[in-house]
């Protein structure tokens, strides 16, 4: 097993077990060609349970594990993840505002350690992902997050289009970093039920989500570097978030 994964599990049925048994498995991978009953199960409970699933050749595969993994392995996950249908709810009825954090497209490991933790540090609620295209949390993750990984929910989302109309029906708005925007972060409303959205430094959120949000945001800034790196831009953005909450406490 590589340096740094989460704990492995390999074989058909030591497999489809876990996943039957509710264990928080990060990605199932199946060996390219492979067919049958064992690839029709493995692709139904990953529709069912929402795990990703990855087709690769057998030599990956083999690179995991010297052992016999009949073509199908699956890590383990280092959390368990959440689904925002079920967080949501729970943080109004604590009379709360929900402070919510959706990464759309951040793949960087250490990236995404350093913004949970800024988000532990800044009361968000939760952290949304995609399902697919966002970093996974490995021991690199982990670290980068000093543990606030273990402490903040992370819900794991098949369609953040779906995440966006559930956020818009439940009364909360979303604000999302461009760095075409006019109005500085500093104008915008953060005492209100909000989910900031940051994505990715090189190509930001995807169409599908942008499309949606509700009001943008530049973070200004006086030197010529291209912009801030996004974790430091989530981290002024949460912080931000905080003093206009704290002000109006």
């Amino acid at each position: 097993m590589q340096k740094n994964q989460p704990t492995l599990i390999y074989g058909r049925h030591p497999v489809v077990d876990a996943a039957r048994a509710g264990a928080p498995i990060d990605k199932i991978f199946l060996q390219q060609g492979t067919r049958g009953e064992i690839e029709k199960e493995l692709r139904h409970l990953c529709k069912e349970l929402d795990i990703p699933m990855q087709v690769a050749p057998k030599e990956r595969l083999d690179k995991f594990t010297k052992g016999n993994h009949q073509g199908v392995l699956a890590f383990l996950a280092l959390i368990t993840y959440h689904r925002l249908e079920d967080v949501l709810p729970g943080i109004y009825e604590k009379g709360e505002v929900p402070l919510l954090l959706l990464l759309d497209g951040v793949t960087d490991v250490r990236n995404f350690g350093a913004i949970a933790r800024s988000a532990e540090c800044c009361g968000v609620h939760a952290i949304i992902i995609p399902q697919k295209g966002s970093a996974q949390i490995n021991a690199d993750a982990m670290k980068a997050s000093a543990g606030a990984l273990s402490k903040i929910p992370v819900c794991r989302e098949n369609s953040l289009v779906n995440v966006v109309n559930l956020l818009h029906s439940s009364g909360v708005r979303l604000l999302a970093a461009d760095l075409e925007a006019k109005q500085p972060v500093f104008k915008m409303n953060f005492t209100e039920p909000v989910a900031l959205v940051m994505g990715a430094e090189d190509e930001g959120i995807s169409h599908a989500v942008s499309r949606l949000v509700d009001e943008r945001f530049i973070i200004p800034q006086v030197g010529t570097t291209d912009s801030f790196n996004v974790s430091v831009a989530t981290g002024i953005a949460l912080y931000e978030a905080m003093r206009q909450r704290f002000e109006g406490s």
